[in-house]
């Protein structure tokens, strides 16, 4: 059994077909004869013809996503859709992508989607044939390649989300630390902050502890694609507030290194439970290593946070080798005073993420200031120079 997927076309006659290709005998010649066989109200499958009294080979049997409601919707269809797949299919055996020796003993069931509102039989049947055709060529193809999945699973947007998650993959990066409990006034900045993909935003510790959790909320009503760390400093109930995070819509958890570490493994847990990072907060910690070591599965950033109040204090960043040798996917970020001058000795030391606070929030020009700091990480927009066409 093969898969394959394709979407093509402008609304309201975009066409996305999913099909599944396979052997008369195998899985796909069962789930050909029972969607003949197992009928559904609004979703009747039928044989794909090139018109009426031509069957297409391999033998394809259509499955409509949208339920049809009237003979309207019933007609493209059984018109321009019908047509286009069906064309699609023999085309492509024609062409070598199914090999002309097994259309016999192949058959085809594909899922079509034609909106409502489509109304443009010209249309409906070029996205459709372009989709059927695009999804079986990649159905024999095995595409996608696991390593393409793996690339591009975080730099894409799905287009009818309407926003994008953001994921840390292309570091370093530079993290703005918003602990001003000031709403009004961390608006202010984030509508100064320049757009960057390797610019984080934190709801720091002050700023959540006035207004809650929802405050992540009324940070996303300004900039709804940004990546939002939640500094909970969790160190108690872990799960329970790694929930409360992710429910709120932030991206990551922060986590104290000096909570029991039943709270970490359980915050931790529940942070990849709902898809959002696992920070460790190494405050007042000199040396996390062996708590690192202890835990269940590892955090997705260690912090070394030297504190405002201890800032005359010397830097910790010896143990960031020891920390990336627990793990090639692990990110360290380094927070606590962090300025232009002092940026690249902490990115020489290993550092993927700059916690910066004051010396941009506090700035005469903050978007000058953040802009800076940037430039400074000498890293290009994530794919400026690609042009997306089908994935």
């Amino acid at each position: 059994m093969l898969i394959g997927e394709a979407l093509i076309g402008e609304d309201p006659e975009l066409a996305h077909v999913d099909l599944i290709i396979g052997n008369k005998e195998g899985p796909v010649g069962q789930a050909f004869a029972t969607g003949m066989t197992q009928l559904s109200e609004g979703h009747t499958p039928l044989l794909s013809v090139i018109r009426p009294n031509l069957l297409t080979k391999p033998a394809c049997l259509i499955v409509p996503k949208v339920t049809v409601k009237n003979m309207a919707q019933a007609a493209r269809i059984f018109g321009p859709a019908q047509a286009a797949v069906a064309k699609a299919v023999a085309d492509a055996a024609q062409e070598g992508i199914i090999p002309r020796e097994e259309v016999e003993d192949l058959v085809i069931v594909a899922s079509v989607f034609i909106h409502p509102d489509a109304k443009d039989y010209n249309r409906i049947y070029r996205y459709n044939y372009g989709a059927a055709k695009l999804a079986l060529k990649r159905a024999m193809d095995g595409f996608p390649e696991i390593d393409t999945v793996l690339d591009e699973k975080d730099r894409g947007t799905h287009a009818i989300m309407g926003f994008k998650i953001s994921r840390l993959w292309d570091p370093p990066y530079l993290q703005v630390a918003l602990d001003n409990p000031d709403i009004d006034q961390v608006l202010r900045i984030l509508k100064a902050l320049p757009d960057s993909d390797h610019l984080i935003l934190e709801a720091g510790t002050p700023l959540i502890k006035r207004y809650g959790v929802e405050v992540i909320g009324k940070m996303r009503e300004v900039v709804p694609n940004a990546f939002i760390v939640a500094d909970l400093k969790t160190l108690d109930t872990g799960n329970l507030e790694a929930r409360m995070v992710a429910d709120a819509t932030a991206d990551a958890v922060v986590i104290s290194a000096l909570a029991p570490t039943q709270t970490i493994d359980k915050a931790i847990e529940e942070a990849h439970k709902t898809g959002i990072y696992a920070v460790i907060d190494t405050l007042n910690l000199p040396d996390p290593v062996p708590v690192l070591q202890k835990l269940d599965a590892l955090p997705d950033v260690v912090e070394l946070h030297r504190a405002i109040d201890a800032e005359k204090t010397e830097y910790q960043w010896g143990s960031i080798p020891a920390i990336k040798a627990l793990s090639d996917r692990i990110l360290v970020a380094v927070a606590g005073g962090i300025r232009a001058d002092t940026m690249r000795d902490a990115m020489d030391a290993g550092a993927d993420i700059l916690v910066v606070g004051r010396a941009i929030t506090n700035a005469k020009d903050v978007r000058q200031a953040a802009e800076m700091f940037i430039e400074g990480l000498a890293k290009e927009e994530i794919d400026q120079f690609r042009v997306m066409t089908d994935f």
